[in-house]
């Protein structure tokens, strides 16, 4: 529990931002799992493949969260780089809400893709800014 009361600002909003994208998937496997199927090429009505693979994302946004919680430089690296590809998330979202891309999903599925990546962009330009003050994980 030190270890959260120690953590700064950035830390504390990527950390937030794994602990909602965590539970929107958890949300989105129990009121969507169609979602699941398709988009992991699952067959329908098994859920033991989707659930599996929540717990393996848990587990892996979970080492991310310890790698935030003890400011390992290479994890900051990773998920900046990861956040400003978030961009790019928005741009494809867009694209197939204007029916340039094929849609990968349901419409509020793709709109969710779409805010999650202009989220992890605003994310992206705190930690930059963070760095520029205090390097690191600094405080933005």
């Amino acid at each position: 529990m030190t270890a959260i009361r120690s953590s700064n600002r950035t830390q504390r909003l990527v950390l937030g931002f794994f602990a909602a994208a965590f539970a929107v998937l958890v949300l989105i496997l129990v009121a969507a799992p169609d979602i699941y199927d398709g988009t992991l090429a699952l067959d329908p009505g098994h859920p033991f493949p989707a659930v599996a693979f929540l717990i393996l994302l848990g587990a892996f946004l979970a080492l991310l969260g310890f790698g935030v919680l003890r400011r390992w430089r290479w994890i900051f690296w990773l998920i900046l780089l990861a956040f400003l590809s978030g961009s790019l998330r928005a741009i494809a979202s867009a694209l197939e809400l204007t029916d340039v891309l094929q849609p990968q999903g349901p419409t509020w599925y793709v709109e969710l893709q779409a805010g999650i990546g202009v989220v992890q962009v605003v994310i992206a330009i705190a930690m930059i800014a963070g760095y520029r003050k205090a390097g690191v994980w600094g405080a933005f």
